[in-house]
C-alpha cells in the first residue's frame, strides 16, 4: 500500500469524531465500532487492554459523567501500510477535577473504504506529582 495523502484530515476527522462519542455518557458506548473485536490494543494510564469489548467495559466503567476537553494538538503522520498514526495533547477536566493535561496517540488501520483504531494510548500529565497520582489511582482506576 502507499501513503494515504489524506492522512491529516483522517486523523482530525477521526480525533473530533472520537471526542464527541467518549465525551457524552450517552454515546460513549458507540465507541465500540471504533475497535477491532480481537486486534485492537488499548494502554490506559499503564493497564493493557485488547479486543473492542474489554477495550469497552473499561471506558464505560470510568466513573465521570462530564468532561470539558480542550485538544491543543492534533498530529498526524502516514504509515506505510495506509494507516495514520494521530498524537493529541490537551487539557481535560472531568466532573469538578482540576484540569489535567493528556495525551493520546491512536494507529488507524484501513478496512475497506474506512478505518479501525488499532492502538490506543492514553495517559495524564499528572505524574509528576504524587498526590494528583494516587487520587487518580482511587477515582479511575480501582487500584
Amino acid at each position: 500500500m502507499a501513503l494515504n495523502p489524506s492522512y491529516e484530515a483522517i486523523g482530525k476527522g477521526f480525533v473530533q469524531q472520537y471526542y464527541a462519542l467518549f465525551d457524552d455518557p450517552v454515546q460513549r458506548p458507540n465507541l465500540i465500532n471504533m475497535y477491532n473485536t480481537e486486534s485492537s490494543f488499548m494502554t490506559f494510564e499503564g493497564l493493557q487492554i485488547q479486543g473492542a469489548i474489554k477495550i469497552m467495559e473499561k471506558l464505560t466503567s470510568l466513573s465521570f459523567q462530564k468532561i470539558n476537553r480542550i485538544i491543543t494538538a492534533i498530529d498526524s503522520q502516514p504509515m506505510f501500510d495506509g494507516g495514520v498514526l494521530i498524537n493529541v495533547l490537551g487539557r481535560l477536566q472531568a466532573d469538578e477535577d482540576p484540569p489535567h493535561a493528556f495525551s493520546q496517540i491512536f494507529v488507524l488501520k484501513p478496512l475497506g473504504n474506512s478505518f479501525f483504531c488499532q492502538h490506543d494510548i492514553f495517559r495524564l500529565g499528572i505524574h509528576d506529582t504524587i498526590l494528583n497520582w494516587v487520587l487518580f489511582q482511587n477515582k479511575y482506576t480501582n487500584i
